[in-house]
């Protein structure tokens, strides 16, 4: 059995040094938007909230189109997800700020779980 020099755990047996990081969420693999970070929530004129790219609904180009009425938050609080519905919405900071996410997508929320 090998030690790895760099963190001094056995090769094989717990030692990562060498696996390539994977991004804390599936979809970051293929993040492409620019003006949105992967944690924005994004609010459709529907009032769902939606986070870039973990769904196929809309493209940037469309969420930064006033005329489709997007809002958004730039740095929500981590557990703002978690806390979204009709008791509790989220309400656009940026953009169409008359938007308050009161559900989430689904396709996203399932995505954010896996």
């Amino acid at each position: 059995m090998t030690e790895c020099e760099k963190c001094g755990l056995i090769v094989g047996l717990g030692c990562a040094c060498d696996l390539a990081p994977s991004p804390r969420r599936p979809y970051e693999g293929t993040y492409r938007w620019i003006r949105f970070s992967p944690d924005t929530l994004l609010i459709s004129s529907r009032n769902v909230a939606h986070i870039p790219g973990a769904c196929e609904h809309m493209t940037e180009e469309q969420v930064l189109d006033p005329e489709n009425g997007w809002g958004w938050i730039l740095n929500p609080d981590p557990a703002l997800w978690d806390r979204i519905s009709a008791e509790y919405p989220a309400q656009a900071t940026e953009g169409d700020t008359s938007r308050a996410a009161k559900k989430r997508c689904k396709d996203c929320a399932d995505n954010l779980a896996s």
